[in-house]
């Protein structure tokens, strides 16, 4: 792996999944990485993704928020970097439902302050703002696809708030000639996946039912599709598009879409469980408004010389295993 000298990196939420296995790879290219927590009162949790390389942190991880500019000024005063990977965010699209307005204010709003806290103290810094397939929405190209050009119609006040930031991402850098590359990502999951998301949900209670601890599963809706790929792929892209000369706005996905219920038929057969035994649906878990199916075209990405290591069956292969050693 090349090294890349003396660069500083900051990223935002440093201690979730994408921003965890970011520090790792960056570290292992010899950047000095720094990291944006939010404080919260369960202080042994907050850094518990970063275990591994908390040595190589010490002293690098800063209190801030999205939603308060004069921290995050104060955070890229301190450690003046090279790049910056905008990862925080409520990410939840359901529980945006529940918080529109904080999901408006920390994922929308929150990165008016990131760029205006660039344009103020760092104007030269390459960053990277972490956008999503959930802006798509319902719109699919009529090759089945969604990509850079897809018109962008969300259907939730999460994927309305990615939007925001997407275009105003791309006015502050025809704006103030900065340096802002979209990510547009499709689902990534991990065993580091946050467990209120389907995928590892649906890992963990198939693997507690596997050892007696559980006896259902209750999902929404098992009919809609999603393009899933693994958080360690992703990150490299995100590195990625920040090595370039000039910014653009890059999908990242794997053109490969699966059903919740493939998701759940593939898990509960490698535990040799019957799926249909086990699984129950309930309304309280669907959206108010439905997204349907997810598939991106990452082909432009992919010009760039990225390609994922993991496919959908290894990287639930690895969350199961994840699940099994520590239950």
């Amino acid at each position: 792996m090349t090294k890349q000298g003396n660069k500083v990196a900051l990223i935002t939420g440093i201690n979730g999944q994408d921003g965890s296995y970011l520090a790792e790879f960056l570290l292992e290219k010899g950047y000095e990485v720094w990291g944006t927590i939010k404080r919260n009162s369960v202080a042994e949790n907050q850094t518990s993704r970063l275990d591994e390389i908390y040595p190589q942190l010490l002293g690098k991880l800063q209190y801030a928020d999205l939603t308060d500019l004069a921290s995050l000024i104060s955070v890229i005063q301190q450690c003046q970097p090279d790049e910056i990977y905008n990862l925080a965010a409520q990410s939840h699209v359901r529980i945006s439902f529940d918080q529109p307005i904080y999901t408006a204010q920390a994922t929308g709003i929150g990165t008016l302050n990131l760029l205006e806290a660039i344009r103020l103290t760092k104007p030269d810094v390459k960053m990277y703002q972490a956008s999503s397939s959930e802006m798509f929405g319902n719109n699919i190209d009529k090759d089945g696809y969604q990509r850079e050009t897809t018109p962008l119609s969300p259907v939730s006040p999460y994927g309305c708030a990615k939007v925001y930031s997407y275009n105003i991402c791309n006015n502050y850098k025809n704006s103030y000639n900065l340096f802002v590359s979209n990510g547009i990502l499709f689902n990534h999951e991990s065993p580091r996946r946050g467990t209120n998301f389907v995928t590892n949900k649906v890992v963990k209670t198939a693997v507690e039912i596997k050892k007696g601890l559980r006896d259902k599963l209750t999902l929404g809706n098992l009919q809609a599709t999603r393009d899933w790929g693994h958080a360690k792929d992703y990150v490299k892209a995100m590195w990625l598009m920040l090595q370039q000369d000039k910014p653009d706005n890059f999908v990242c996905s794997t053109g490969i879409s699966h059903s919740v219920q493939d998701l759940v038929e593939y898990t509960f057969n490698k535990l040799d469980l019957d799926w249909k035994q086990y699984v129950e649906t309930d309304a309280k878990y669907l959206r108010p408004e439905e997204l349907k199916d997810l598939k991106g075209d990452s082909s432009k990405l992919r010009e760039l010389g990225w390609t994922a290591d993991y496919t959908f069956e290894t990287m639930i292969d690895e969350m199961i295993e994840y699940w099994m050693e520590i239950l």
